[in-house]
């Protein structure tokens, strides 16, 4: 059986990250990277809403609050070395009535503590000034909020593994994990449809919507310990060209309670599109489809602060499906970033319920995984 020191499941942007960061230290050969997918990044990770996120919401000390301030900052300077396509375009979190006027003060206050610096308080006058076509009485306005190719992010990090001897195994699905002291023997069906296994020290469980199933192989059991995923899915609606040039920056109202997510809201792609999502349905079916029924409920949403909208410019455009942990009617569930030790399992590193902000989070969390192995 072939030995290898470490052994990464899944090619998103945070296994490809990984890859990028360990392939430093590890020799020619000693890193694989198993992906049952053709090629990289074919689900969460291409499927949203492309944000590079500031930090602001979640509770200070959490991961997701360190970790997305920090990537922050590494994602935009890794974007400046390797000329990765991204604008640091801006977000305004607005309040839509004078009652959610405390709400954004408290989210202001929240993301300082969380360390971003650079959020200041609008008012009406000077909202209207930034963003003329949007009716709202205040907004928090985060500068450092941008928008990043994905695609081209994944790419140049999946080139980075392998310039530096990573080797990374498409169209190898992961089928059973099982501890052997000394390490981990992983079977996985080839592209031929053949069983085959492997030996590893190290292994690095990223594979997003079937994370909890990795663990599940070593026969734990997912609801004691909080690792079980629910898929949650999330349409995106776009419109016009005409219509998109009315807005210039990405535009949130407050975010759902529990930070189930950031409601509705409004982004740009870097081509000017403008586009709304997510909404966010619980379901066990794994399907990208956008219903296209849901146009209306879109149109609610935005149109008291976007009047220039009309219920017939809504057309689906894409769906994401999000590897929550927190199930629904839960509380806030953080990141779960854990080197098994004390579950008795030594060398495995489970990164589960990676969803936003994973994406701006996916330098520092690889960072966080070099750590726990040194």
């Amino acid at each position: 059986m072939e030995k290898v020191e470490l052994l990464i499941i899944g090619a998103g942007v945070v296994g490809l990250a990984i890859a990028a960061e360990l392939s430093k230290q590890f020799e020619d050969r000693s890193l694989i990277l198993l992906e049952r997918h053709s090629k990289f990044g074919q689900e969460t990770s291409s499927r949203n809403s492309e944000v590079i996120h500031a930090g602001i919401y979640y509770p200070t000390g959490s991961l997701k609050a360190k970790l997305c301030v920090e990537g922050n900052r590494r994602l935009y300077q890794f974007c400046q070395e390797w000329k990765i396509p991204h604008e640091r375009i801006g977000k305004l979190i607005i309040a839509r009535n004078e009652s959610e006027i405390p709400v954004l003060e408290s989210i202001l206050v929240q993301g300082r503590s969380n360390g971003v610096t650079d959020l200041e308080m609008l008012d009406q006058d000077q909202l209207t000034k930034l963003e003329p076509n949007i009716r709202a009485v205040a907004a928090v306005n985060s500068p450092s909020t941008g928008i990043i190719d994905s695609h081209q992010l994944m790419l140049r990090l999946e080139w980075l593994a392998l310039e530096q001897g990573a080797v990374i195994a498409y169209r190898h699905e992961v089928v059973g994990v099982d501890f052997k002291g000394s390490g981990y023997e992983v079977t996985y069906r080839n592209p031929a449809g053949q069983l085959e296994s492997i030996h590893c020290r190290w292994l690095i469980n990223c594979a997003g919507l079937n994370s909890d199933q990795i663990v599940s192989f070593l026969g734990i059991n997912l609801d004691d310990i909080g690792y079980r995923i629910y898929p949650c899915k999330g349409e995106y609606f776009s419109v016009s060209n005409s219509k998109s040039a009315l807005v210039s920056r990405l535009i949130y109202p407050p975010p759902l309670k529990e930070l189930k997510g950031l409601g509705i809201h409004a982004t740009k792609s870097l081509d000017g599109r403008l586009r709304f999502g997510p909404n966010a349905i619980y379901s066990e079916t794994l399907d990208y489809d956008v219903n296209e029924d849901h146009a209306q409920e879109f149109y609610n949403a935005v149109n008291t602060y976007m009047p220039f909208l009309k219920s017939t410019d809504f057309l689906p455009d894409m769906a994401g499906i999000r590897p929550k942990i927190q199930a629904p009617g839960d509380p806030f569930r953080d990141f779960i970033v854990c080197h098994e030790t004390e579950r008795g399992f030594e060398g495995l590193i489970n990164l589960i319920g990676i969803e936003s902000p994973g994406l701006t989070s996916s330098l520092s969390l690889a960072e966080m995984v070099k750590d726990l192995i040194s």
